[in-house]
């Protein structure tokens, strides 16, 4: 049986490095597109494909691409995003524009051009890559939380639009992952002097903390889940994993934003 044929953005790195790579080993055809050709060389049985998903002219030249080599796209995974951080007041409207452009616009345009291919060949699955963040929140998180909520009611409604087509669309909600996000999300956080400089300087100390660093969950969990998800005969519609994940979530769920509230306040000092 010929392998499954895979498209997986942000492969550079972090999640979406070792996604690649356990894919791969496990047999998939794996195209690993991001924006940095020169780390996509070294995943071991990925093919690299350079793609920005802000730009259409790499977007739709990355799918005719794997349509052109393999015939289909079985199996898309959105995992390209990155946060920006600080108060809504002060964060440019240009910068938050950029954060939806990044992960959610793009990643809506690359699969619009994938669903045709899928349902030509009779079915396929879509992983799109949220967060804990896309059904919680965090001081000076806004425009990023308000990208992953986007997502999550995205893919719900993209999963009920897709089921007649024998499309399965799929939602991995990582928790707290050691990945480069940590450092890229530290390049993007806006800080001034005005009146929430306390509190983001409490917010960079928390996210630089050695200890909670230490604790964060590697990739290779939420590749396993991914993995899992694409080797089930019916997989779930969400699936979270990883460091704090299920517990912030249930706070949030169980005890209500007073309490939740509370809680971030005394992880944020």
């Amino acid at each position: 049986m010929e392998s499954r044929v895979v498209l997986i953005t942000g492969a550079s790195s972090g999640i979406g490095e070792a996604t690649a790579i356990r894919l791969a080993a496990a047999g998939f055809t794996v195209y690993g597109a991001a924006r940095r050709a020169d780390r996509l060389e070294a995943l071991e049985g990925v093919i690299p494909l350079v793609m920005d998903v802000t730009v259409e002219e790499q977007v739709v030249a990355g799918v005719r691409r794997v349509i052109s080599e393999r015939g289909r796209i079985d199996v898309l995974i959105n995992n390209a995003g990155y946060a920006q951080y600080g108060p809504v007041e002060e964060v440019p409207i240009e910068a938050a524009r950029r954060q939806f452009e990044v992960n959610l616009f793009g990643l809506a345009r690359l699969t619009q051009l994938v669903i045709p291919h899928m349902r030509t060949n009779g079915g396929g699955t879509i992983v799109n890559i949220s967060s804990m963040g896309g059904r919680i929140y965090t001081p000076l998180g806004a425009w990023y939380h308000a990208t992953k909520h986007a997502l999550e009611g995205w893919s719900d409604c993209l999963r009920v639009e897709l089921a007649p087509q024998g499309i399965d669309v799929v939602i991995v909600e990582p928790g707290s992952i050691a990945t480069e996000f940590s450092e890229v999300l530290d390049s993007h956080i806006t800080e001034g002097d005005g009146p929430y400089r306390e509190l983001t300087q409490k917010v960079g100390r928390t996210m630089n903390d050695p200890q909670f660093r230490s604790k964060s969950s590697p990739p290779s969990v939420i590749a396993d889940t991914i993995l899992a998800a694409l080797t089930a005969s019916k997989p779930k519609s969400r699936y979270m994993a990883g460091y704090l994940a299920k517990p912030m979530w249930l706070l949030r769920r169980f005890g209500g934003d007073g309490l939740y509230d509370r809680a971030v306040a005394q992880i944020v000092k």
